[in-house]
């Protein structure tokens, strides 16, 4: 899924969602419904994996999305104190411009292939907030604080969901893999999971957004771009993983029921 129901929001949380779809594009998350006839003219709805794929961009997304934020990292890193030596605020600029640059590459690049550029867009948006409020404050770590604050807000959503009993990932699960229908409340099991499912989501959410943001208010800078590429977004990947293994099993076992009924 993304997260809550996740708005393609800008911030750069949106490439994580792109490294799910590759973790779970064998899976089969339709619950059970009978198979289309040939003869009836109506194409068969898109699987889950398919519109995730879609939606996401895959591998390629994720490694163009990624693309900004490493070069904002690298240059940060080459031209401050650690290596070349610039002023703080000199080298903040060079890494922002980098990253700036970057993404609009990417989105020129795919524009002259004639290729969707909705994700690179995005990104950019992304990319765009992040580097005025370093820009502003002079502060590499701000450059992740709309990534981190979305974050937070996302996981809020998720646990209000829970509260009031409308679980977002079963809307979410509704809307992907189940053309669009939201009869899942009347099945009990698998309220109950979407339910625990969502809390999973919570603690996954607030787990990384917390991480990151206490290096935030260390002053960490590089040490976020590190935690962002290599421990954030996996995981997410594993979170998203789980919660398709467990729709599979619960559609699986309640096919598998009817079947034999």
């Amino acid at each position: 899924m993304t997260p809550g129901s996740e708005p393609r929001h800008a911030a750069h949380e949106t490439v994580e969602e792109r490294l799910a779809e590759e973790v779970v594009e064998d899976l089969d998350l339709h619950p059970v419904p009978e198979p289309a006839k040939k003869d009836d003219g109506e194409e068969p709805f898109p699987s889950m994996s398919e519109q995730i794929s879609e939606q996401l961009g895959g591998v390629r997304g994720l490694i163009e999305s990624s693309l900004p934020v490493l070069t904002f990292v690298m240059l940060n890193v080459i031209l401050g104190d650690t290596v070349v030596g610039l002023e703080k605020r000199t080298a903040l600029y060079w890494a922002i411009g980098g990253a700036v640059f970057t993404a609009l590459a990417i989105g020129a690049f795919r524009l002259a292939r004639k290729q969707p550029v909705r994700h690179a867009v995005n990104g950019l948006f992304g990319i765009a907030i992040g580097a005025f409020l370093a820009w502003r404050t002079g502060n590499a770590e701000d450059f992740y604080l709309p990534g981190i604050l979305l974050t937070f807000a996302q996981a809020a959503a998720l646990l209000i969901s829970v509260m009031v009993r409308k679980p977002i990932i079963g809307y979410v699960w509704g809307i992907m893999a189940n053309k669009g229908q939201q009869d899942w409340f009347g099945n009990a099991r698998l309220f109950k999971t979407f339910q625990w499912l969502t809390l999973v989501w919570v603690v996954s959410l607030s787990l990384r957004a917390g991480i990151q943001f206490v290096l935030w208010q260390m002053g960490e800078a590089n040490a976020l771009g590190i935690v962002r590429i290599l421990i954030s977004w996996p995981i997410y990947a594993a979170t998203f993983a789980f919660t398709a293994w467990a729709i599979h099993r619960v559609t699986s076992e309640q096919k598998a029921a009817e079947t034999t009924a």
